[in-house]
């Protein structure tokens, strides 16, 4: 398996050698030369399959035995043997036909869970082998960052640089990530937004000079590849959950940098029959915006209740655009070219394809509590802020009721107190693995927007 990049002038590489690189040496991302596919019968045999055999299922196609099959499997197993419930991505049913898919249940308690401890594992696997040392610079809204440090702290071969938001994540979101005392973890708190964090990211991986000589970035956002491959996994094991491949299933996606709904259009590519994929967001509605009226273009960025999704530069969409335009690299150049001044239009036949299979709603902040407080008052289930949006997006634009819509939960209430509290509910609780999060010590640096302060921080702090 061979994968290329977006924008058509970077080389091939292996699975391997992806994983390592990050963005493509011409700025764009990869993807795999060709898609994997499964016919009804091999859909049919997924049937019942723990998520651990499910997951080697999907993944070994892409792997293409570079990673042996029993070191693939071992690594699954390590990744998802952290997680606290034995389905590890178990369904609740809200309504009829509409179910909620619980992706946090991991050690950090979101869906990043599912792709970072599989990402750290095999990072841990690939460097040691290689005996190569790198260093990981991620940039997160919230979630990605504590994900990556849990998945990541213990890898030998790594120093993990993160960068957040100052003052625009939770307070649970933070300490996750800063009390988390290792020698080889270091977090950033930088006075900017999260596309403020992204963009330093990029422009880190382009220009990597500031490393010590033979070491080099990796990416753990869903830039990565082995993000997106992990993700598609759970797609595959709710759908077979209702029925599929007999019935077909949809699902509603809270997204801001369109990776987790990416993973879900990849699926319907593979030939999980799909009916519909529900991009949900909030106010900061780009995503929304561009499928429902043909508008991509930057808005200021709004701090919001849910700051997973205060995302404006979907750095996914352009995986999503690659396929729109016929896997043609010249042309996502030219529209990422176009995108530097301003917003980016999609053809009518590009436009009509996408709407062949997506939907897309946005909430504001007051509609997101009016739905976690309906939502609990009818079914005592309590939702985080970004659930509660893929819940109201899915009501809103649902094609067809027959259909099961499965609403992602991508987040643990708890990591939202501050949501919850103003919907009117009861104040969401820790699991016990955690309890003791506000009494543990923070360690973190706040540094101001500047990419020369920051890359000094960052090679003052690399371990030799």
């Amino acid at each position: 398996m061979k994968f290329i990049s977006t924008r058509g002038q970077a080389s091939a590489l292996s699975f391997e050698d992806v994983i390592l690189t990050g963005l493509a040496s011409d700025g764009g991302l990869y993807l795999p030369e060709v898609i994997p596919q499964f016919s009804t019968t091999d859909i049919e045999a997924m049937r019942g399959l723990p998520y651990n055999e499910l997951a080697f299922k999907i993944m070994a196609p892409f792997v293409d035995g570079e990673v042996s099959d029993v070191d693939l499997k071992d690594i699954i197993d390590r990744s998802y043997a952290t997680f606290r419930h034995d389905a590890i991505a178990p369904l609740v049913q809200t309504g009829h036909n509409e179910f909620i898919l619980e992706l946090f249940q991991g050690p950090t308690l979101a869906f990043k869970d599912f792709a970072l401890q599989f990402l750290g594992n095999l990072l841990d696997f690939i460097l040691e082998k290689r005996q190569q040392k790198v260093v990981i610079m991620g940039a997160t809204s919230g979630d990605t960052g504590s994900a990556a440090i849990e998945g990541c702290r213990h890898c030998k071969h790594v120093d993990i640089f993160i960068l957040h938001p100052h003052k625009r994540v939770s307070e649970v979101q933070r300490r996750q990530m800063t009390t988390v005392i290792e020698d080889n973890v270091h977090n950033i708190a930088l006075e900017g937004n999260f596309d403020d964090c992204q963009n330093m990211v990029k422009a880190s991986f382009a220009d990597q000079s500031f490393l010590p000589e033979g070491r080099q970035l990796v990416a753990v956002n869903s830039i990565n590849w082995a993000r997106i491959m992990a993700q598609i996994v759970y797609y595959f094991y709710a759908g077979v959950a209702v029925g599929s491949p007999a019935r077909k299933v949809s699902f509603s996606v809270p997204t801001g940098n369109f990776g987790d709904i990416f993973a879900g259009y990849l699926a319907s590519r593979m030939g999980l029959p799909i009916d519909q994929l529900v991009i949900a967001t909030n106010q900061n509605d780009i995503l929304h915006r561009c499928i429902s009226r043909n508008d991509h273009s930057p808005q200021p960025l709004e701090h919001s209740l849910s700051p997973s999704m205060d995302i404006m530069v979907s750095s996914n969409f352009e995986r999503m655009l690659f396929d729109l335009h016929g896997r043609d690299g010249n042309v996502i150049a030219k529209l990422m070219e176009a995108s530097k001044s301003g917003s980016i239009t999609l053809s009518d036949d590009a436009l009509a394809r996408a709407r062949e299979l997506f939907s897309s709603y946005r909430l504001n902040d007051d509609e997101v509590l009016e739905v976690i407080a309906q939502v609990y008052d009818r079914t005592e289930y309590l939702l985080d802020p970004h659930t509660a949006i893929g819940v109201q997006a899915a009501r809103k634009t649902r094609r067809n009721k027959a259909v099961p819509m499965i609403c992602l939960a991508t987040a643990h209430p708890a990591k939202f107190p501050e949501a919850i509290q103003k919907a009117g509910c009861h104040d969401p609780v820790l699991p016990h693995h955690m309890s003791d999060l506000f009494d543990r010590k923070e360690h973190y640096q706040v540094l101001d927007n500047d990419i020369a302060l920051v890359h000094r921080f960052i090679s003052k702090n690399i371990h030799e």
